[in-house]
């Protein structure tokens, strides 16, 4: 008797680099409001509402430069203006969040990690 296995498509998300300092990330996407969701060595599993990612121990400067992700949320401004109040950059060293500007595409936040991940946040 043979079993019958199903498979599904799990919508994976974008890994992250950690740069080189795995906890301060860590604690930086939790500083953000996102929730941890599993842990399991060098990996660890965020969301926040839709968004979801995983950030990996992993420090190569160049692909993170390079690398672009892409959340949505529901007020860019309300999440802009909670963000803001935390003062996230002065704990967070290397850490750049511009406020909310008007693009052709729409509205958006862009924020620069500290190591070197260029986060754009965008209302759904």
């Amino acid at each position: 008797m043979t079993a019958t296995m199903t498979t599904e498509l799990l919508g994976l998300q974008p890994f992250v680099p950690s740069g080189p300092d795995f906890e301060g990330a860590r604690a930086l996407f939790r500083d953000l409001g996102f929730k941890e969701m599993w842990s399991g060595g060098d990996y660890v599993g965020f969301q926040q509402g839709a968004a979801r990612f995983i950030l990996q121990k992993y420090n190569d400067a160049h692909f993170a430069s390079n690398l672009m992700i892409r959340i949505d949320v529901p007020n860019v401004d309300a999440w802009y203006a909670e963000v803001a109040a935390l003062s996230l950059p002065a704990k967070h060293k290397g850490l750049r969040i511009n406020p909310p500007k008007d693009f052709s595409w729409g509205r958006e936040v862009h924020f620069i990690d500290p190591a070197g991940v260029c986060w754009h946040v965008g209302a759904v």
